[in-house]
């Protein structure tokens, strides 16, 4: 009877024994998993927080180049008097000593400009008309169509971003008016 009881005893804690490391296994298990779940999220935050870098960073550079923007919108009007001012040859010589004055400080202004990377969009007669860099302020008819006839005021672009368009008079293809092409017809049927 000792020998059974010996069995029995050994069968209980071999089962006692065998629910314990399956209870210690599923513990792992589980622990595993959630090992796995929270190392996905480190590196799911950790991706997140480098792309946020990322754009930042972008964000700033862009910012930074174009940081200029509103004060070179805002010296645009001065430029443009500048181009009045040079584009009449004063007759008196003591006039002409400013207009040497103007000119170098002209010449310094695009000089600072250029350097930060401001650029004239000065459109020639005869070009082909460019919505993206020119606004058409009038048309007038000719020959051929969407071709600048006038400049009336040169554009400026701060890098690749257009300030201001250039401003342009556009050339249409001319149309002849049907009421006044029916009306000579009709005063040749008269006659």
């Amino acid at each position: 009877m000792v020998e059974k009881t010996e069995e029995f005893n050994e069968e209980v804690t071999s089962k006692k024994e065998k629910k314990k490391v399956e209870k210690l296994q599923d513990e792992i298990e589980r622990l595993k998993a959630e090992s796995d779940h929270w190392k996905n999220e480190y590196y799911r935050a950790y991706a997140d927080t480098k792309n946020l870098r990322n754009s930042l960073e972008k964000d700033f550079k862009e910012a930074m180049r174009y940081r200029s923007e509103g004060f070179i919108d805002e010296l645009l009007p001065v430029l443009d008097s500048f181009h009045m001012a040079l584009a009449n040859e004063p007759t008196d010589p003591a006039l002409k000593n400013y207009l040497t004055g103007f000119q170098y400080v002209y010449r310094n202004l695009v000089s600072v400009l250029e350097n930060e990377g401001v650029s004239e969009l000065s459109p020639n007669i005869g070009d082909k008309f460019d919505p993206h860099t020119m606004n058409a302020v009038d048309t007038v008819e000719g020959e051929e169509e969407n071709k600048v006839v006038k400049v009336y005021g040169k554009g400026y672009k701060l890098h690749d971003r257009i300030i201001r368009p250039s401003m342009v008079q556009v050339s249409v293809h001319k149309v002849e008016n049907k009421e006044e092409n029916k009306e000579a017809s009709d005063e040749k049927v008269d006659a």
